[in-house]
């Protein structure tokens, strides 16, 4: 199997079967954006403790990139500090860039580096990854 077939399995996975798509009950950040480009949507949700994401949650609409990005997103920054998880958004925008990055918290957001070949494609993939910066900032 070809690496970018195992790749694609993943971000279909992610599509198919989201982590953390839905709301959160308690009192949280939520951050919601679009891409007026192709008309995806987020809703970020954050609980937030002491500077530190102790869930999150997010609903939408939207590609499969932008879908299967967020919910990688929400499973790698649960349990993660601010810093860290502002750490992983740079991160993430590197991996766009084409640089070689690793992801150790989450694995799986590897699979979406080959989305750089697609320039049209980086603001889907990055669309939760704003959301997350921008809720982080107005705390």
């Amino acid at each position: 199997m070809q690496l970018d077939d195992l790749y694609r399995r993943v971000i279909m996975d992610h599509y198919k079967n989201p982590r953390n798509r839905g709301t959160l009950d308690e009192e949280s950040v939520t951050i919601n954006l679009n891409n007026p480009t192709c008309g995806d949507r987020i809703s970020l949700q954050l609980q937030v403790v002491d500077g530190k994401v102790t869930d999150a949650k997010f609903t939408g609409e939207g590609c499969s990139i932008s879908m299967s990005s967020a919910s990688m997103m929400t499973e790698a920054v649960k349990g993660h500090t601010f810093e860290e998880a502002l750490n992983m958004a740079e991160r993430f925008s590197s991996l766009m860039k084409g640089e070689d990055v690793e992801f150790e918290e989450n694995e799986d957001i590897e699979a979406l580096s080959g989305v750089n070949k697609f320039p049209a494609r980086i603001k889907c993939a990055t669309l939760a990854w704003n959301a997350l910066r921008k809720g982080i900032e107005n705390q």
